[in-house]
């Protein structure tokens, strides 16, 4: 973790606890090491400071998609360079993105993604774009399920003059079968559902949105 990460998460970290109280679950379940893709759901922009605070500080290279449009908003993305993000063009596969987050995983680093591919306006689980199976299927990396909710709660909570309760919820790591390969169509929007199902089944049901049921659904999008 560069010395910027650090510092941000010690901060942040100091900040969300207060207007905040903030329950972390399952960092037992966190490897010791890379190559790790860890999968959030996003609802709020605080995800990634949360995600941030409740992983534990892990050895090797590590990156994490950021939309494009963050890139030219201050001061939000010069922080999300510093955090060592990588930009990430929304609205066809972004090649140079994708194999960028390949060679993070194949050093032995962490990559972190919501596969949602965007924030979500109604507060629950989206349909999933295919780009975290591309990329899991084509480095058999494990997968960290981590669920976060309550953090769409802390600012309406706070002017009322309360603090929210926020969870973070860390599954157990996995591997999807049969990697590494070159999953495409049928496969790939499996293991896009394997990976959404294993996400949903740590968030309350109000939250799993176009997963709440077995099986969960898809759309073919990297």
């Amino acid at each position: 973790m560069n010395p910027f990460c650090q510092i941000f998460r010690f901060v942040t970290g100091l900040l969300i606890r207060t207007i905040a109280r903030l329950e972390v679950e399952g960092r037992g379940n966190v490897p010791e090491s890379g190559p790790l893709i860890v999968a959030v759901n996003h609802l709020h922009w605080l995800d990634i400071p949360l995600a941030i605070i409740a992983l534990p500080i892990l050895p090797g290279p590590a990156t994490a998609f950021a939309a494009e449009k963050w890139r030219r908003r201050f001061p939000g993305g010069q922080i999300l360079a510093a955090l060592g993000a990588t930009f990430v063009r929304r609205g066809a596969p972004d090649r140079r993105a994708l194999q960028q987050a390949i060679g993070v995983l194949k050093a032995g680093g962490i990559f972190g993604i919501a596969p949602e591919g965007t924030r979500s306006s109604a507060g629950v689980l989206q349909p999933a774009r295919a780009g975290v199976a591309y990329i899991a299927s084509r480095t058999g990396a494990p997968i960290l399920p981590m669920a976060a909710y309550g953090q769409e709660k802390v600012f309406p909570s706070l002017r009322r003059g309360r603090r929210a309760t926020v969870r973070v919820v860390i599954g157990e790591p996995f591997t999807l079968p049969g990697t590494p390969n070159h999953a495409h169509g049928d496969l790939l929007d499996e293991y896009t559902n394997t990976i959404m199902s294993r996400l949903a089944a740590l968030l309350p049901p109000e939250y799993r949105g176009a997963y709440d049921r077995t099986g969960g659904l898809s759309e073919r999008r990297l």
